[in-house]
């Protein structure tokens, strides 16, 4: 028989729930802050219309800034959703502050008003993939000090910026802060806590130096969604998965966004990757403006989803594969001032994305680290032939951030007749030379010293999807000559290139 004290205990424990007591519901208030210093004060009126979440579920703000969401045991963190026109602050290493805990009781996001043009341009990194110190200086002096001044809103970084040691999260943060512009990152596989026992754990590192790792902001007339798409299982391998959970906030967070936006989904692995791409294919598949990028792959590659790929959207949808900063892992022979060549699997060049953004549309532009803009391509042809070879020799160019709507085409010295190339993936020739070398060298010196010369050693060359190929037709004249090469893009943008050869008897 219950005594009276447990009578009165347990109608205490029903009426706390009954009237919502007992509930964990977040709540707060969105306000400018005038003055910049983190905390509402008197004059400093809510803020209507922004969107807050928790990951699953997003509410709107009230006339005078506040919101509330219900109690989600599953929430960890709850973040304002940036909208176009306003910033949130940012901390010392540019990291933009725009997530709380959930134990405050009432939560205050600051916002204050910026200058938002819809033409705007955002840097790209994929994995940056730091393996100590000597890596990430890599990272500072190959890639981020040429950035330095960059007119550039922001930047993110697509995952994998450390290599399984999250700790140095922080170390490499703060050397891309020195760009000087807003920096957001995405969770990759390397960048996981490994001795967490279940997934939802794995970011936690991660989390307490950047916030949560699915979020989203908007700049201009772009909505932009982070999305940790690395799953790690109880066996201790991850794969490329979308959670319920994220899902749900995708189609929550559209809910409220206009078709007239782009929205671009950012994550780390590849969305065609994902064992349950087509659940977030269906989300976004009836929006006219939408477009995906990733890193991981340690090459570059344009895709065009379509129905083959489970996308029944009325076109197909493109998803950048984005250059890596490390390239193949900081693999590769140093140069004249110590960094590894890093060339990645498919013969590019480490670099990185520019992307500007004009109202809904998009270019991209590749940028190899520490070369000119405007190194776009490399064209392969002997230094020296004998006419009788010109039937049998082909020109070859590896176009960096080709796709299947690329254009390339060349002509013969001061001829104006170009003559369209054919695209045909294949291994770049060089990328396997260097390949080669880096196996001799691998077997021929051992310890330390092999280490200052090479770095690590270098994966088998990948198969590229960016080359090119043809053939001279022309009836030449023994001397020195002169190959252009022009690729114009997706975008209509063009670069030229030159390759000069010698023809002989």
């Amino acid at each position: 028989m219950l005594q009276k004290g447990s009578l009165v205990f347990l109608f205490l424990v029903f009426s706390m729930a009954f009237n919502g007591i007992g509930q964990t519901d977040i709540q707060g208030i969105v306000f400018m802050d005038n003055n910049k210093n983190g905390v509402q004060d008197a004059n400093e009126p809510g803020i209507e219309n922004v969107l807050v979440s928790n990951g699953r579920d997003v509410v709107r703000t009230s006339k005078t800034g506040n919101w509330k969401l219900d109690a989600d045991p599953k929430a960890e963190q709850v973040f304002v959703i940036k909208p176009s026109g306003y910033q949130v602050p940012v901390s010392n290493y540019q990291m933009p502050l725009y997530y709380s805990g959930i134990s405050n009781q009432n939560i205050e996001f600051p916002l204050y008003k910026q200058e938002e043009n819809n033409s705007f341009s955002v840097v790209y990194f994929g994995d940056t993939q730091a393996r100590g110190t000597k890596e990430m200086d890599y990272i500072f002096h190959d890639a981020v000090e040429e950035l330095i001044g960059t007119d550039a809103a922001f930047g993110v970084s697509l995952g994998d910026i450390v290599a399984d040691d999250p700790e140095m999260m922080d170390d490499v943060a703060s050397g891309i802060a020195q760009i000087g512009i807003p920096w957001y990152n995405i969770f990759g596989n390397h960048d996981n806590d490994r001795d967490a026992d279940v997934n939802s754990e794995r970011d936690n590192t991660f989390e307490e130096f950047f916030g949560p790792s699915t979020y989203a902001y908007e700049y201009g007339q772009v909505a932009f969604i982070a999305l940790n798409n690395i799953y790690f299982q109880e066996s201790g391998k991850y794969k490329p998965h979308f959670t319920e959970r994220q899902l749900k906030f995708v189609a929550n967070y559209l809910s409220h966004i206009s078709e007239d936006k782009l929205i671009v989904l950012m994550m780390h692995a590849p969305i065609v990757a994902c064992d349950n791409r087509e659940d977030l294919y269906r989300i976004i598949e009836g929006r006219k403006h939408t477009f995906s990028i990733s890193g991981h792959v340690h090459e570059q590659l344009n895709l065009f989803v379509n129905a083959e790929n489970g996308w029944n959207g009325s076109d197909t949808h493109h998803h950048l594969i984005n250059a890596t900063v490390c390239g193949s892992w900081w693999c590769g022979i140093k140069d004249e001032i110590g960094i590894p060549h890093a060339t990645m699997n498919d013969g590019a060049p480490n670099g990185y994305s520019i992307i500007t953004f004009n109202g809904n549309e998009y270019e991209v532009v590749f940028k190899a680290s520490r070369r000119p803009a405007d190194y776009q391509m490399n064209i392969y042809f002997p230094d020296e032939l004998q006419i009788a070879e010109l039937d049998t020799t082909k020109v070859l160019v590896n176009v960096f951030a080709g796709s299947e709507k690329s254009v390339v085409e060349m002509k013969l010295d001061g001829d104006n007749n170009w003559i369209t190339l054919a695209k045909k993936d294949q291994i770049d020739p060089q990328s396997l030379k260097v390949h080669q070398l880096n196996s001799v060298l691998s077997e021929e010196i051992d310890g330390d010293a092999l280490e200052d010369i090479i770095g690590y050693k270098m994966d088998y060359p990948s198969v590229s999807t960016h080359m090119w190929e043809g053939k001279i037709t022309e009836n030449l004249q023994p001397g020195t000559h002169k190959i252009t090469v022009r690729t114009t893009d997706m975008y209509g943008q063009s670069w030229i290139a030159h390759r000069i050869f010698r023809l002989t008897q």
